[in-house]
């Protein structure tokens, strides 16, 4: 398998030159492929590996390698790319106008297997000059991976062998709480923000078991939950969203064209995560078909 990993990264390397891409993102096994790779090939493009968030980059690599995180779930070979790029736009390494070359593969498979490439202005088309400014004003970057993360594990594993459905709101959450109403007590209230922070991963379990509640997290922009059962009154009409969206999507549309937040949606239906901001879907990463 090595020559064929080091056939598919030259040939990704010598693309990226081609079409001045401005990165080659890696979403298949080729640590050691990459770690010998001649010295001027590893100076000739801008490698970001694409590695779960409790992997650690090789020493090898460290050089001439940057990571990007995503969390440890069973994710379709397109959903990988989606939320690599997703994350990788909120974090400021990617912006619209950037030509990037995926390498990719399926990991039982044990090799690459498939270059493309992406403009990522016209693959997310909601990106516009000011888009990262304003996501970064609404949440900070850690809080928008962290519950990335969540949501895609809560998508993927369910909770108790049950389908899960809810919506992560991030950001603005004062205006937030205006344009909504509480459904049960606040299971969150009394509690230090270190306490209900979604950063800190002692919450997490404590997150997945209140997502069986109907309604709505509210998060602060530095990610201190601030109630959770919230039910979200702006809503936009049905008719301006995607068709096969449901009640759930067309609320987290209505509540980030009124705010300024952020919107996760974990579909229970399908299983899908979908990210909306000013109103408009930003990107959907798919659950894999058993």
């Amino acid at each position: 398998m090595k020559s064929i990993n080091k056939t598919m990264i030259e040939s990704a390397v010598k693309l990226a030159r081609d079409v001045k891409a401005g990165c080659v993102l890696i979403c298949a096994d080729v640590k050691s492929e990459l770690a010998e790779l001649p010295e001027e090939m590893k100076k000739s493009a801008k490698f970001t590996l694409v590695m779960n968030e409790d992997e650690d980059l090789p020493d090898s690599l460290t050089d001439f390698v940057k990571k990007l995180d995503i969390p440890r779930v069973n994710l379709t070979r397109v959903g990988k790319v989606k939320i690599a790029i997703a994350k990788g736009i909120v974090l400021g390494m990617f912006k619209k106008g950037d030509k990037i070359i995926c390498l990719s593969g399926v990991p039982k498979f044990g090799y690459a297997d498939s270059v493309f490439f992406i403009d990522v202005g016209r693959e997310f088309e909601i990106l516009t000059s000011d888009f990262i400014n304003d996501v970064i004003e609404a949440v900070q970057p850690e809080v928008f991976n962290a519950a990335l993360n969540i949501a895609c594990e809560m998508a993927a594993q369910g909770r108790e062998s049950r389908k899960v459905g809810t919506i992560f709101v991030l950001g603005d959450d004062e205006k937030v709480m205006q344009f909504s109403r509480q459904m049960i007590i606040n299971p969150f209230q009394g509690y230090s923000e270190d306490e209900r922070n979604i950063l800190n991963p002692e919450l997490e379990e404590t997150i997945k078991e209140f997502s069986a509640i109907d309604g709505a997290f509210v998060i602060k922009s530095n990610g201190a939950i601030v109630t959770a059962g919230r039910h979200l009154s702006a809503a936009l009409d049905s008719k301006d969203m995607p068709s096969g969206l449901g009640s759930r999507h067309i609320a987290a549309a209505g509540i980030t064209h009124v705010t300024k937040a952020v919107a996760m949606v974990i579909s229970e239906s399908s299983g899908n995560v979908s990210v909306f901001k000013n109103g408009k879907l930003f990107v959907t990463i798919e659950k894999p078909v058993e």
